[in-house]
């Protein structure tokens, strides 16, 4: 099986950069991605969503439905890049061979104050995004 890359995120926007037919693809939950932000033209598929944070059972399908080139490159991001490990072996069990983990993710890890956003993440990195 082919091995899932990790890749922070200045590295994951300059591969992104080198291969144009890369998809950024955010699985945090709705809210998360419309009201903490987003990277710019990230393609959003829910993982898992709250109340009961069960995993979407049709996370697969939907992405086949948005990537349906298994061999084409998919960054996952999630807040701080546990999630988006979780969503890509379920992508590589599905067949994906392309997929990169945005360490950190969007927020970064938690600082001493447990606040996030300080120490790492996409944001942190001043990479572009937006809120909805």
């Amino acid at each position: 099986m082919t091995q899932i890359r990790n890749l922070k995120p200045n590295e994951s926007w300059e591969f992104m950069q080198q291969n144009a037919n890369a998809i950024l693809l955010d699985i945090r939950t709705k809210l998360e991605y419309s009201f903490v932000g987003h990277p710019i033209g990230a393609v959003h598929i829910v993982w898992k969503d709250a109340p009961d944070w069960s995993v979407n059972p049709n996370f697969a399908a939907e992405v086949r439905q948005a990537v349906p080139d298994t061999k084409m490159p998919v960054l996952l991001l999630c807040r701080s890049g546990r999630r988006s490990m979780d969503a890509a072996v379920a992508l590589q069990k599905a067949g994906y061979s392309n997929l990169v983990n945005v360490d950190e993710g969007f927020e970064g890890p938690l600082d001493d104050e447990k606040h996030r956003g300080t120490l790492g993440g996409w944001r942190f990195h001043g990479l572009p995004w937006e809120q909805s």
